[in-house]
């Protein structure tokens, strides 16, 4: 059976309210080309509803200059902090409304998935995720913010999941 060669392109977000970090990739499901990585900084004394329309823009601007195939979000995971895991549930769901908005489909992940797609370990630190995704990307630096290289890992989680459906 011979494999597709079709690129997909691959938004990942690592969503926050102080940073939301995103990373896209192309990707033909084996090799991986990095295409854009950063974050998004709302201002901090901004009111939190205005932050999270700041997010949005910025998801809105990415998903506009891209159109990436799909989105892959990192889930959220239990804050010990209730009001910690609101805001960012809300982060979140400003990421899923930007491409859903626009159609995308939508993929969610959980942190130790997108380690372990990456380093092989999902309690991997930053600093691992960040180191691996320097050498996977053949970037000449690691990765900033950390979020970016988190968002990246995610991008690279889902491209694996396409490629294990067309095994």
């Amino acid at each position: 059976m011979q494999r597709s060669t079709k690129k997909f392109t691959i938004l990942g977000i690592d969503p926050g309210t102080r940073i939301t970090g995103y990373g896209l990739i192309q990707t033909d499901s084996r090799r991986h080309e990095p295409l854009d990585f950063g974050g998004i900084y709302p201002p901090t004394k901004m009111d939190l509803n205005l932050r999270y329309l700041h997010i949005f823009n910025g998801i809105e601007t990415l998903l506009e200059k891209y159109a990436p195939d799909a989105v892959a979000v990192e889930t959220q995971f239990m804050y010990k902090n209730a009001q910690s895991a609101l805001k960012l549930g809300m982060a979140r769901g400003v990421a899923l409304l930007a491409a859903t908005r626009r159609g995308i489909p939508v993929f969610e992940y959980a942190p130790k998935k997108a380690k372990l797609a990456v380093v092989g370990n999902g309690g991997a630190s930053k600093i691992q995720v960040q180191k691996m995704i320097q050498l996977l990307l053949h970037l000449k630096e690691l990765p900033e913010p950390e979020d970016a290289a988190d968002a990246l890992a995610l991008a690279i989680c889902h491209a694996n999941q396409i490629e294990s459906q067309h095994v």
